[in-house]
C-alpha cells in the first residue's frame, strides 16, 4: 500500500487490487460449478454425486471445524499453489473440504490485505462533529438500521468535513433514514432520491411516526424552564411551519438500464416522474406565495426539537391549532408575523439542514442537474443500494465533477445484471458486473445462482443463526416430484412463502401445486409420501450442499467488491480509493463500503 496526499490512510495500489482479483477469479474459476448450482435441484438433478466427492457427513465435520478458525493460522505456509488441489482438474468435483474451507477463508478480503480499517480512516479525516445534535437513532430505527445509519453517517460527515463540502446525494434511499440522520445529526443538505412508490409510501409513513417524536421533543422542551429560559434569553427566530402542497413534478426520459424480473413494476420505470418535495429553488420563489403559520410559543422548544423539525419535509409536521390560534390575531400582527419568517427563512436558506426526498429512477447516464437544480459539491453515498445502482453510483461518481467523493455499500447482488449472462435476451450496454478491465477481458460471468449465494451470511451461520434446512428440504423434493410426476423442469411462477403454512409435507405439496396451477388430484397421499421418505435420509445432503455454498458466498461478494474497486483504480482523477468494513457483519452481512475521493 502507498499513502496517498493529504495524510488520508494508506490504500491498495492499482497492482495489488488487481492482482488480487486475478487469484481471487482463478481459484474461483474451479469453483463456478458449485457456486451455479441451486439447492432446490439437488435431488431432481443429482447435484451431489456430480460435484462433490465426499459423503455429506465427512464435509459437515470438516466444515465445522476451520469456520471459525483464525485467520493467521499456518498463514505464513499458504499460497496459491496450496489451494490448486481442492478440485479434481478431470472430474471437477470437489475433493479436499479441508483445503476448500481454508481456500475461502484465504481469499476473503482481511487476507487479501486490500481492506481499510474503517478506525484508521476516521482518524485520518479528523473532525469532531461539532454539528451534531446529539438525536438518538435507536428512538425511531430498529437495531440494524439505527447501526448502520449512526456508523455510515458519522463517516459520511468527516468525508464532507475534508472535502469542505454540505451537500449529499444519498441515492436509493428508501425511508430516508439515513439522509434525515445526515441532516438532523450533521446540518447537512441531503438528496434522497428513490425509484420506489412502495419506498415512497414507506417515507409517508416514516414521518408520521416522526411526528410522534416532534410531539415527544415538545412535551419535553416545555417541561424544562431551563431550556425556556436559554431559548428566551438567545431570543431564537421563531420557527415556521410551512405546508407546501403545489408539487413540482418533471418528467425524466431515463432508459431503463435492465428488466429484472425480481422487482415489481411499480420498482422500475421507463419513463421517469421524479416529485421534489421541496428544493432551495422552489422556495425561494413560492416563500412570499406561501402562507407561514407562526408558531406561538417557538421559544419554549429547544435545539433538540428544532432539528427535528428541520429534518423533516415542508408537510411532515403538523402542529395543533391550540398551540397558536391564528384566526384571532390582527391582520396586522399576521402579516409581520409572515414576514418575519420569510426573512428569517432567507437568511438561513444557504444553510439550511433540510432533507429532500426526489423520486427518480438512476441510471448510469443521469443528468444530477436535470433533477437537483441547486446541485454543487458533493458527495454522493448509498447504504445498501440494490442491484445494478451500486454500480452506477460509481459510474456516475466518476463522470460528475461536481461530486467529490462517495461512499457506497452495496447489496442484492442476485439482481445485478451480468455482462456475459444471457446476452440473447439482453440489449443493455452498461452492466452491473462486471466493471473493470481485466474481468471485462476475461468475459467474467458469475451466474445469478452464484450471486444469490453472495447474499448469504457466514458470521450469522457461525453464530449459530443456521438456514433453513427443513424449509429448503421440502423445497428440493418437490422439485422432483414437479419434474417426474408434471414433466416441468422450469415455471414463470413461484412457489413462495408456502412452508409457514403449511402443517405438514403433504400440505405443503398441495398447496404449492395449486399455486404453481398444476392439477394435484392426479397425485395421490400416498405417491406424494413416498417421495418424502424417499429422500428424508439424505437430507444430511442438503445440509452439506447449503454450508458449501455458505463458505464460499464470501470470496463470491469479494469478487464484485474488488471488480468495483479496480474500476475506480482505472480512473484517472481519483485521488483515494479502498474498501472499509463498516459494520458488525452478524447484525448487518452487507457490511462492506467501496469509498473514492477525487483529486
Amino acid at each position: 500500500m502507498w499513502r496517498s496526499p493529504g495524510s488520508l490512510p494508506p490504500q491498495p495500489a492499482a497492482g495489488e487490487a488487481a492482482a488480487a482479483l486475478r487469484r481471487l477469479a482463478a481459484f474461483l474459476g474451479r469453483a463456478l460449478p458449485l457456486c451455479r448450482a441451486h439447492a432446490t435441484q439437488l435431488y431432481a438433478r443429482g447435484l451431489w454425486q456430480r460435484l462433490v466427492a465426499a459423503p455429506p457427513d465427512a464435509v459437515l465435520q470438516a466444515l465445522r471445524r476451520p469456520l471459525r478458525e483464525p485467520s493467521g493460522a499456518a498463514g505464513g505456509e499458504w499460497d496459491d499453489d496450496t489451494f490448486s488441489n481442492v478440485f479434481c482438474e478431470n472430474s471437477k468435483k470437489l475433493i479436499n473440504v479441508h483445503l476448500f474451507a481454508l481456500a475461502a477463508e484465504y481469499y476473503s478480503l482481511s487476507h487479501l490485505g486490500v481492506c481499510t480499517p474503517l478506525e484508521e480512516l476516521l482518524k485520518a479525516l479528523g473532525g469532531d462533529n461539532q454539528g451534531s445534535t446529539g438525536i438518538k437513532t435507536d428512538e425511531f430505527m430498529n437495531n440494524k438500521k439505527s447501526h448502520e445509519v449512526q456508523v455510515m453517517s458519522e463517516l459520511v460527515d468527516k468525508i464532507a468535513n475534508y472535502c469542505g463540502i454540505k451537500q449529499v446525494i444519498d441515492v436509493g434511499s428508501g425511508k430516508g433514514y439515513l439522509s434525515s440522520f445526515l441532516s438532523m445529526q450533521y446540518n447537512l443538505k441531503v438528496y434522497g432520491i428513490d425509484s420506489s412508490n412502495t419506498n415512497t409510501n414507506g417515507a409517508h409513513e416514516r414521518n408520521r411516526k416522526l411526528k410522534k417524536h416532534w410531539r415527544a421533543y415538545q412535551s419535553r422542551a416545555r417541561a424544562n424552564p431551563e431550556s425556556r429560559r436559554s431559548e428566551k434569553a438567545n431570543d431564537s427566530p421563531v420557527q415556521n411551519e410551512i405546508k407546501c402542497k403545489a408539487v413540482n413534478e418533471r418528467t425524466l426520459n431515463n432508459s431503463c438500464l435492465q428488466s429484472q424480473d425480481q422487482r415489481t413494476t411499480q420498482d422500475l420505470v421507463g419513463s421517469c416522474v421524479f416529485t421534489e418535495i421541496a428544493t432551495s429553488e422552489t422556495s425561494k420563489q413560492t416563500e412570499i406565495d406561501l402562507v407561514a403559520q407562526a408558531q406561538c410559543n417557538e421559544s419554549e422548544l429547544s435545539e433538540e426539537a428544532l432539528a427535528f423539525l428541520d429534518v423533516l419535509p415542508a408537510d411532515a409536521v403538523e402542529i395543533s391549532s391550540s398551540r397558536c390560534n391564528s384566526g384571532e390575531l390582527r391582520e396586522e400582527e399576521k402579516a409581520q408575523r409572515k414576514m418575519a419568517s420569510i426573512k428569517a427563512k432567507a437568511s438561513k436558506s444557504s444553510e439550511s439542514n433540510l432533507y429532500f426526498p426526489l423520486t427518480s429512477y438512476i441510471t448510469a447516464e443521469t443528468e444530477l442537474r436535470d433533477i437537483i437544480a441547486d446541485l454543487e459539491n458533493c458527495i454522493m453515498v448509498g447504504l445498501h443500494t440494490c442491484g445494478d445502482l451500486a454500480a452506477n453510483t460509481l459510474r456516475i461518481f466518476t463522470a460528475k465533477p461536481e461530486i467529490k467523493a462517495v461512499c457506497s455499500v452495496g447489496c442484492c447482488y442476485h439482481l445485478l445484471s451480468e455482462q456475459y449472462e444471457n446476452q440473447e435476451d439482453c440489449t443493455e450496454e452498461v452492466w452491473g458486473f462486471p466493471m473493470c478491465q481485466y474481468l471485462k477481458d476475461k468475459g467474467w460471468c458469475c451466474g445469478r445462482n452464484a450471486r444469490m449465494s453472495a447474499c448469504l451470511a457466514l458470521e450469522r451461520i457461525a453464530v449459530g443463526q443456521m438456514l433453513p434446512t427443513d424449509s429448503l428440504f421440502y423445497r428440493a423434493v418437490l422439485q422432483v416430484i414437479i419434474e417426474e410426476i408434471y414433466g416441468v423442469t422450469k415455471s414463470e411462477r413461484h412457489v413462495g412463502k408456502i412452508f409457514s403454512k403449511s402443517s405438514s409435507f403433504l400440505d405443503y405439496v398441495r398447496k404449492s401445486l395449486k399455486k404453481l396451477e398444476l392439477d394435484d388430484s392426479k397425485l395421490p397421499d400416498s405417491c406424494i409420501m413416498d417421495y418424502y421418505e424417499k429422500y428424508k435420509h439424505r437430507m444430511n445432503e442438503l445440509e452439506a450442499f447449503n454450508m458449501l455454498k455458505v463458505v464460499l458466498a464470501p470470496c463470491i461478494e469479494v469478487l464484485i467488491l474488488l471488480d468495483r474497486l479496480c474500476y475506480l483504480k482505472e480512473q484517472d482523477n481519483i485521488a483515494w480509493s479502498g474498501l472499509v468494513k463498516l459494520f458488525d457483519p452478524v447484525k448487518s452481512p452487507r457490511c462492506y463500503a467501496v469509498i473514492a475521493l477525487k483529486k
